[in-house]
């Protein structure tokens, strides 16, 4: 366990950007060939912590699982209302700054941003993000929930990794800090 821990994005976007219909649905993404279960448990085992916006919370709930599928981890969901803490999750209506700022600070494995796109977005905008891995599936939905909300200051990004997953492809960035885009990280 370390106290160097990352708060990492992972998660699945169509090539025009989309992580759900506006419905949100995520049929989509079962129509495209893969490969296993495209790096989920290899990713899964990396985080022992997982965030979440109350909207994404709220999504899960509503599939018609089994039991909370996030079991022995520790799960926190950003809320702006009063909400009872579960036997899985602790809602949170702390500044998100100071919270995953202590998060990052204590033992234990990577932190996984789970969704959605506001909270990410946020966490963008208060450099709190380290790692982005995006599986892009090939599809264009043309509208939908975005990835990317925008409000955040332009961000460089340094290509850790790309793998594939047959049709999809996963890519692997590191976020630079403002003013780290050296020399050293130029792609022209």
């Amino acid at each position: 366990m370390t106290t160097n821990r990352k708060l990492l994005l992972f998660i699945a976007s169509s090539v025009d950007g989309f992580i759900a219909t506006e419905d949100e649905s995520l049929e989509w993404l079962f129509e495209v060939e893969g490969e296993g279960d495209n790096g989920y448990a290899e990713f899964y085992a990396t985080v022992d912590t997982l965030v979440m916006g109350r909207k994404t919370y709220d999504w899960i709930m509503n599939q018609d699982l089994e039991e909370f599928p996030y079991k022995n981890k520790d799960c926190f969901v950003f809320t702006h209302s009063f909400t009872e803490h579960t036997a899985d999750v602790t809602f949170i209506r702390d500044d998100p700054t100071s919270f995953i700022d202590a998060l990052k600070k204590q033992a234990g494995k990577n932190i996984w941003l789970v969704g959605g796109g506001q909270l990410f977005s946020s966490f963008l905008q208060e450099n709190l993000v380290d790692e982005l891995i995006i599986t892009v599936a090939p599809v264009l939905l043309g509208k939908g929930i975005p990835l990317f909300r925008g409000g955040y200051a332009q961000t460089g990004l340094f290509l850790k990794g790309m793998r594939n997953f047959n049709q999809f492809v996963e890519l692997h960035y590191t976020v630079l800090q403002p003013g780290q885009l050296g020399t050293e990280h130029r792609c022209f």
